[in-house]
Formats: C-alpha cells, sequence, structure tokens
C-alpha cells in the first residue's frame, strides 16, 4: 500500500482496553498512514501499540498529558497533521465500532471534493438498543433546526467523518468549547455555518455491548447538561445574528 501524502486517518482515544489494537490493525490494512492520539489513558491500553508503531513506519503514536476530551485530542492531531503537511482527517473512534472497511471510499469522496465535509450517515444493526435510536432524534433535529436544513447534515453524533484540516482547526479555534462528548455536533454545524459544503455517505455502526468490549465514557447527567448548553447556544446565536447567512446556505448548489 502506498501511503498518502494528504490524507490520514487519525483515531483519538481513551481508554479504550482491548479494543485499542486490533482497531488500529485493522485501519492500517485499509489505508496508511495512521495516526493515534492517546488522550491521556490511565488504562495502559496503548502499551500493545508500542510493538506495532516499531515495526509500523505508518503508525504514529501522540500522547496528551492529561485527559480533555474528543475533541482536544482530535485538536492535538490536526494541528500535528497540519504542521506535517497532511490536508486532510479521517476521523474513527477507537473502539471498533465504526467501519474501517469504508475508508478508502470515504477517502476517495474527499479527494475527488476536497472542499467538502465527508460525513457519515449511520447504517444500525439490529443490535442497536432501540433507546440510542430513539435519543439521538433530538439532537437530529434540533441540528437540521440550527441549519434550516435535513439535508446538509444527515446524522450530527457519527462521528466517522473525513474533515478539510485546516477549515477543521479553523473551526475549533473560534469555540472554547465541543472539546468532550459535544465536539461531534457542534463543530459540524460550526463548519457549515462557515460555508463547508458537505457530502453524507452512508456507512454501517456497530453497536459494542460492555460484554463484546465496548467501553463507552459518556456520563448521563454531565454530558447531557453539556448537550442542552450546545444547542442553547447554537440556537441563540442562530436566532440573534447567524439567521440571514444560514438561509443562504441554502441556496447554494449541493454536494450530496
Amino acid at each position: 500500500m502506498t501511503p498518502s501524502s494528504t490524507h490520514l486517518v487519525l483515531i483519538p482515544s481513551y481508554n479504550t482496553g482491548a479494543r485499542l489494537l486490533p482497531t488500529v490493525e485493522e485501519a492500517l490494512r485499509h489505508w496508511q498512514p495512521v495516526w493515534i492520539v492517546i488522550d491521556g489513558s490511565t488504562d495502559g491500553s496503548e502499551k500493545n501499540l508500542a510493538a506495532l508503531a516499531a515495526r509500523e513506519p505508518q503508525l504514529r503514536i501522540i500522547r496528551r498529558p492529561s485527559n480533555g476530551g474528543k475533541g482536544a485530542a482530535v485538536l492535538t492531531g490536526t494541528e500535528a497533521a497540519l504542521a506535517a503537511g497532511f490536508t486532510h482527517l479521517l476521523v474513527m473512534d477507537s473502539d471498533g465500532q465504526h467501519p474501517v472497511t469504508r475508508v478508502s471510499s470515504f477517502m476517495a469522496a474527499s479527494q475527488n471534493s476536497p472542499a467538502a465535509l465527508v460525513l457519515g450517515l449511520p447504517v444500525f444493526g439490529l443490535e442497536v438498543p432501540l433507546e440510542r435510536l430513539h435519543g439521538r432524534k433530538l439532537s437530529v433535529g434540533l441540528v437540521h433546526f440550527e441549519t434550516f436544513s435535513d439535508t446538509l447534515i444527515g446524522d450530527p453524533l457519527f462521528g466517522f467523518r473525513v474533515y478539510p484540516a485546516e477549515l477543521l482547526r479553523r473551526a475549533l479555534s473560534q469555540t472554547r468549547a465541543a472539546r468532550g462528548f459535544d465536539f461531534d455536533p457542534e463543530i459540524v454545524v460550526r463548519m457549515v455555518w462557515a460555508g463547508v459544503p458537505t457530502l453524507n455517505i452512508p456507512a454501517p455502526c456497530r453497536y459494542l455491548s460492555k460484554a463484546d468490549g465496548g467501553v463507552s465514557h459518556f456520563h448521563y447527567l454531565r454530558d447531557n447538561v453539556k448537550m442542552v448548553w450546545l444547542h442553547t447556544r447554537l440556537i441563540t446565536q442562530l436566532l440573534l445574528w447567524r439567521w440571514p447567512a444560514v438561509r443562504r446556505l441554502n441556496k447554494r448548489p449541493r454536494h450530496d
């Protein structure tokens, strides 16, 4: 496989456990280079990557000294990627829920439309709990309102995406939020508000229970409060001053 000089896979990881190593190995089989951002993990899961990195030059491990959240880890990786000359990042979860087999096709879509934010549109299997399916509908509906469109962003919570790296860094620099579980929905809304075109592509999503090695760091009260605050801020901005520009977005030619 010829490594890409423009597009890399970025995997943020915090206490992923045993799922981290096979996820990274599979990612390397489908794309190179692959970078991992260890976001202050304390479970030792990154130690299993050391031997792999020693024999695989296209694997880079970046370590953050403390846990800052997904958005903080992605920002760390984005800045390092830009410094190394990369232009695009495919961000995916470290626990195997995202479809590694679709990495190449998402990268190809990005290469064909380099200005676009390539968004995964999740296709869930029968194993996914119904409460998760119904619970995400509220976030989807709020984001459709915040963009005055039900087509620009198919699903704001699915983190399997290819970002234009400089536009991602710019969007993150404009908010002190979007560093934890609020990263995925906030950053995609802000990038759309900034005029970044989108391309929505269906992709399968696996739900891994705890028995299957699935890991979730979602704190029900803390993170739901953060999501409420996120949409309160976005809707307030929308209604106070952003709505004319957001209306104009829907008059552009569509990428999806």
